[in-house]
């Protein structure tokens, strides 16, 4: 149905569309929006809102939607109330229709709803669909277009009337003269603007209105006109050319005796009305006389009916009306219960009043001598219709009386948007929102409000800045606007008793002071550190709780107080010198000594530098075996050259140099110069030369020595026997391997019996595999002391 809302949108927007077209399309919008609104259909009858899934009935005329059982209720009492009259032996022959209740378009007694359809009319009890319009089948409608124009209804299943068609044809304009355009077929006649050029019906001119539908109007030019008997000429307008003057024809008639009476007329006079045979007044007797005579009376009696209907007239003919007719006779009075003797021209009645009840069946006729035909009740029902507010303006009735025709603008607070409902539905129908801002003047000492729409009740509470001006600074109040504040009353009321229930607290509305002014205003702290922004009602003196830091009258230290108010005296210049509220400095001197001295300053905290230093240090020599007592000031302000003089013990050095002799220098700084001059011995790489040489010269490689042929015959020989002692242990190795073999064999073969002596193979051993672990270390002991005394005879 979003779809169908978007099309009704469409066509609504539609540039073409008549005024007529658009008040349809706009009726299926407004039925279709309530369609979906909780409670915006009303039954007119029973004037309650239209649920989803109750059973619905709806006019073809006015499209009003009512409850299926309510619908019938009424068509029954409308066809018992129309046929209540009638007698006994009419009754049922004749089929009364029954109105709508709104539009009074009147039904057949077989056009009764019984059943419960769609809107179309093509299903039968529609299920409910949560996402279709309520009480439609979702399918195509498919209803003939009023008027007709040969296409159906596109949208689907939908209440209220279908709207125009949007189909597109070719047709031409009213006067057929403009080419065929495309249009829409509900709009399909139109105007080409052009004049229409068709004969007026004055047949002299033509028709200067544009284009347009129907015939043309009458000529609206004047010309002079005679009249139909030619005596008058006249200016008139050109669309009535026949017109009758006031005059007397009075032409001469063909008797030559009499003119014509009758007024301008067309076509000849006629006859002389006076010629031919005659009667006489009574119509009895008849006379051939001419025309200049009149006709004589017969003599005879009148008798013709009075007007009492029953006697005639007694008199001889005559001429002009019969008189009244005046016999004595015994009436009846109309209702028939009263008689009485009377001239017959005189009606009689009598002064009895009806007491049978009229048609309303409430009323009693009252009328005097009533023949039993009372008339309908010409009172005024005034019975309170089913909205409450108004009373039935018909007449007197029976049955339940027609739902108020009246609707009711239920509006917003301003009156601006409005939505319409029928009359008693306003006391249940929610006001409509407007989007219109709020008129209302403010309640608070500003002169406009904050833009809010327009609501019921009181209005928000404002909240623009007070901007009252403060009495005590001259500042604008910035706070939200406080004229009207809410405050909870507390303790208005005790109770007597835990057995009572405390109250709900009670609000009042009351204007509140202004807050303290908020504005920040730059003041300095005591000590003169910052400048901070304080609110406007805080300003003062005021401490910014650092440390007051000024310098104090040492030099070396600050004030350790809080920030405080400093009193500024001419002999101090400058923010950061202590004043008289400032700290005392009573520490010891905390300056940096000189580098080396390990003393404090004895004086207390001064100015300035500290006096020298003279007490004695203590300090090991170069060689950090003696102890030596210098003053402190000597060793901290002496250069490099000083201090080592000053760190000499005046002894020979105890270190030793890299060769393992004793260094020959006297006690000094870093390390020991290299030029040992002692004798060392050296050796040739057997070690069997030796020589005595100087130790420097031998660490520098200046000096080596080398073996002679002894030397190397002696390391042959220790090669030789090292050869065979190789060669010997290789022998060992393969005959072990060898019996181990011969071991392994033998276990194979199955020789396992315990009683059994094996054979015992002898192998007679070798006195170097005898004695080999015994003569192996005698030998390389003798080849050692060999060696060693070689070495030793050299030397």
């Amino acid at each position: 149905m979003v779809n169908f809302l978007m099309g009704v949108s469409i066509l609504l927007a539609h540039g073409h569309i008549k005024h007529g077209d658009m008040h349809e399309l706009e009726r299926t919008r407004q039925y279709v929006h309530e369609a979906f609104q909780a409670g915006a259909m009303t039954c007119l009858i029973c004037i309650a809102s239209v649920k989803r899934n109750q059973a619905v009935w709806s006019c073809s005329g006015c499209f009003c939607i009512f409850h299926m059982p309510c619908i019938q209720k009424w068509a029954k009492d409308s066809q018992f109330l129309v046929s209540s009259p009638l007698t006994d032996d009419d009754f049922g022959k004749r089929d009364y229709p029954w109105p709508c209740p709104k539009c009074r378009f009147e039904y057949k007694r077989s056009d009764t709803p019984s059943r419960y359809y769609c809107y179309c009319g093509k299903v039968e009890d529609p299920p409910l669909d949560p996402w279709l319009v309520p009480h439609s089948c979702g399918q195509v409608c498919e209803r003939e277009f009023k008027p007709p124009c040969g296409h159906k209804c596109l949208l689907l299943c939908h209440p209220g009337p279908c709207p125009p068609c949007p189909k597109m044809v070719t047709t031409t304009c009213y006067c057929k003269k403009a080419k065929p355009i495309p249009r829409r077929c509900s709009t399909k006649e139109w105007s080409c603007q052009l004049p229409c050029g068709r004969k007026l019906l004055c047949g002299q001119h033509k028709c200067e209105n544009p284009c347009h539908a129907g015939n043309c109007l009458p000529c609206p030019r004047v010309s002079r006109q005679k009249c139909v008997c030619g005596k008058q000429v006249a200016e008139r307008s050109c669309a009535s050319p026949l017109w009758h003057c006031d005059q007397v024809c009075g032409k001469t008639l063909p008797c030559g005796n009499h003119t014509c009476e009758q007024v301008c007329h067309v076509g000849a006079c006629g006859e002389c009305p006076r010629s031919g045979k005659r009667f006489c007044p009574c119509q009895k007797s008849k006379f051939s006389l001419p025309c200049t005579e009149d006709v004589p009376t017969c003599g005879d009696s009148c008798d013709k009916v009075l007007e009492c209907g029953i006697h005639r007239c007694s008199q001889r003919c005559h001429r002009g009306p019969c008189e009244t007719c005046r016999q004595e006779v015994e009436k009846h009075c109309r209702c028939g219960k009263h008689t009485k003797r009377m001239p017959c021209h005189k009606p009689y009645l009598c002064e009895t009043k009806c007491v049978k009840m009229r048609d309303c069946q409430k009323h009693q006729c009252r009328r005097k001598c009533c023949p039993g035909n009372c008339p309908p009740c010409d009172q005024n029902c005034g019975r309170t219709l089913g909205c409450r507010n108004h009373k039935c303006p018909s007449v007197c009735h029976r049955g339940s009386c027609y739902p108020c025709p009246e609707t009711v603008d239920v509006k917003c607070n301003c009156g601006n948007t409005k939505v319409t409902v029928p009359c008693g539905r306003e006391r249940t129908t929610r006001p409509p929102k407007c989007k219109e801002q709020c008129s209302r003047p403010p309640t608070c000492h500003h002169t406009s409000q904050e833009k809010h729409r327009c609501h019921f009740g009181s209005c928000p509470p404002c909240h623009q800045p007070c901007q009252k001006v403060l009495e005590k600074c001259g500042h604008l109040c910035p706070a939200p606007c406080h004229d009207q504040a809410l405050i909870k009353q507390i303790g208005r009321h005790q109770p007597t008793g835990p057995w009572e229930q405390p109250l709900e607290p009670e609000f009042i509305q009351t204007a509140l002071p202004c807050p303290p002014c908020q504005v920040p205003i730059p003041i300095e702290c005591l000590g003169k550190h910052e400048v901070s922004p304080l609110p406007c009602h805080a300003v003062g003196p005021y401490s910014c709780k650092r440390v007051c830091g000024r310098t104090l009258g040492c030099q070396n230290h600050t004030c350790m107080k809080e920030c405080h108010k400093v009193t500024e005296i001419d002999t101090c210049v400058g923010k950061n010198k202590a004043g008289p509220e400032c700290l005392q400095c009573e520490e010891g001197c905390s300056k940096s000594r000189p580098l080396g001295c390990p003393h404090p300053c004895v004086l207390p905290c001064h100015p300035g530098e500290c006096p020298p230093c003279v007490q004695m240090l203590r300090i090991k020599c170069h060689c950090k075996i003696t102890s030596l007592y210098v003053e402190c000031r000597k060793i901290t302000t002496a250069d490099v050259n000083e201090k080592n003089l000053l760190s000499c013990c005046k002894n020979q050095c105890p270190k030793e140099l890299p060769c393992g002799h004793r260094c020959k220098e006297m006690c000094h700084p870093g390390e020991c110069p290299f030029n040992c001059n002692q004798k060392v011995k050296l050796r040739c790489p057997c070690k069997r030369i030796k020589k005595e040489l100087q130790c420097n010269k031998v660490r520098e490689n200046q000096i080596s020595i080398e073996c002679d042929t002894t030397c190397k015959e002696m390391r042959r020989k220790a090669s030789e026997i090292k050869e065979a002692e190789a060669k010997a242990a290789l022998e060992e190795e393969k005959r072990r391997q060898q019996a181990e073999l011969e071991a392994f064999e033998n276990r194979l073969k199955g020789r396992r019996k315990k009683n059994r002596k094996k054979d015992e193979v002898a192998v007679e051993l070798t006195l170097w595999q005898k004695y080999r672990y015994y003569l192996l270390p005698a030998c390389t002991l003798v080849v050692l002391v060999f060696a060693w005394y070689i070495v030793h005879d050299e030397a």
